[in-house]
């Protein structure tokens, strides 16, 4: 649609969120983080809300979806308080809360209409795994990106499934078993980042990216999703089963009790696994 056109197009609103702000304009649907005070760090009132959203976006007439962010992180991982609770969960809680996690990039990635990320910031963890499974991402040269969980004992066992087909084994091996956080040029050699876009075009570069996608049959682009997904779909869920159960199992270990504490008492870690 041409820029003139869509600036005559008025925006709506979707339902009432409280983590999140839903809004509608013409045949673009943005979902934008909004706790910017928190690093729009993840919770699971968040992700139920994500989950909302994102079912209202796929009943909607919107053709296109866009993830963005408020503040100047993207997404810094998991929120504090969610993190203590870990540490009194029960195995049956933690198969729970590591499924819920896991429903929620599932869905972005096998969401029927297109998804772009917008990152204006870091994208740490859970975070980076949002920006993984988007189909599209654009970023800010001054993203950063990582995914740093066995810094604190913990295993990115659900976005492992995800990682492996967007950027091949080794580098997956690499980003995940050192937990380092690279740079945006980094990240887009990788594979991991569609295209750098400067942070005062951001917002623009987006719009006009879903523009294009606008611009093509909806109707193929649903199929084609959908036949990208079918040729690996049996073997995605199952491996998404494992990853949940990983993800569940480290929590009973000396190391996440050590790696949890360390990092909430903001001190170095002392493992007991070595």
């Amino acid at each position: 649609m041409p820029v003139a056109a869509r600036a005559r197009s008025r925006v709506s609103f979707g339902a009432m969120y409280t983590m999140l702000k839903l809004t509608f304009d013409d045949r673009i649907a943005t979902l934008t983080l909004s706790r910017a005070e928190k690093r729009n760090a993840i919770s699971h009132a968040l992700i139920d809300e994500f989950l909302a959203a994102l079912q209202e976006v796929e009943h909607s007439s919107a053709q296109v979806l866009i993830v963005a962010a408020e503040g100047k992180a993207f997404c810094a991982g998991m929120d504090l308080e969610a993190l203590r609770s870990l540490a009194g969960q029960s195995i049956d809680q933690s198969l729970a809360d590591s499924r819920l996690f896991a429903n929620l990039l599932y869905r972005i990635y096998s969401f029927p209409k297109p998804v772009i990320a917008a990152v204006n910031g870091p994208a740490i963890a859970g975070g980076c795994g949002i920006a993984t499974v988007a189909d599209f991402t654009l970023a800010v040269p001054e993203a950063k990106f990582g995914y740093t969980e066995v810094k604190i004992g913990f295993i990115p066992a659900i976005v492992s499934v995800f990682l492996r087909r967007q950027t091949g084994e080794k580098v997956a091996r690499d980003l995940l078993i050192s937990g380092r956080i690279v740079d945006a040029a980094e990240a887009h050699r990788f594979g991991l980042v569609t295209e750098i876009v400067p942070s005062d075009k951001l917002s623009a570069r987006v719009q006009e990216f879903a523009g294009i996608l606008l611009a093509a049959s909806p109707a193929s682009i649903t199929r084609t999703k959908r036949l990208l997904l079918g040729y690996e779909e049996s073997a995605l869920k199952a491996e998404l089963e494992m990853a949940i159960r990983e993800n569940a199992a480290i929590r009973s270990t000396a190391d996440f009790r050590e790696g949890l504490s360390s990092f909430l008492e903001k001190r170095e870690p002392r493992w007991p696994g070595r």
